[in-house]
């Protein structure tokens, strides 16, 4: 199995919804994005994807979430802006551009510290 790792930063405010203690309030993380595509197969030029595609794909979804209040953008709006949830959304932002390439699976995480991270992994077929 092939893989291929890029990843991005961003700054965003958020508040959970919930029983979370102090995380009820607005506060914020640098996060961290990361993404990585595994493959079977290489192509005749020998690589998996397109890294500067998949890195700009990555950079665009961590720009449109910097500097926000996570709370506030569409697709995150009335959900609870958990960890779990932004890699989830991030995910669905970016397996649109791998589907039908012959691509294994893609794992997304968001890291909201060097220490946590939640994760979304799915098949790409």
């Amino acid at each position: 199995m092939y893989e291929v790792y890029v990843a991005a930063a961003f700054e965003a405010a958020h508040r959970l919804k919930g029983n979370f203690g102090p995380a009820a309030r607005t506060h914020g993380h640098t996060y961290r994005l990361e993404a990585l595509v595994r493959g079977e197969r290489l192509a005749e030029d020998g690589t998996l994807l397109d890294i500067g595609g998949l890195r700009e794909t990555v950079s665009g979804i961590a720009a449109t979430l910097d500097y926000r209040d996570l709370d506030e953008v569409p697709g995150l709006a009335g959900k609870n802006t958990t960890a779990e949830v932004v890699a989830g959304f991030c995910w669905d932002g970016i397996s649109p551009s791998l589907r039908g390439r012959g691509l294994a699976s893609l794992t997304v995480r968001v890291w909201e510290s060097s220490q946590v991270y939640a994760a979304r992994e799915g098949a790409l077929g």
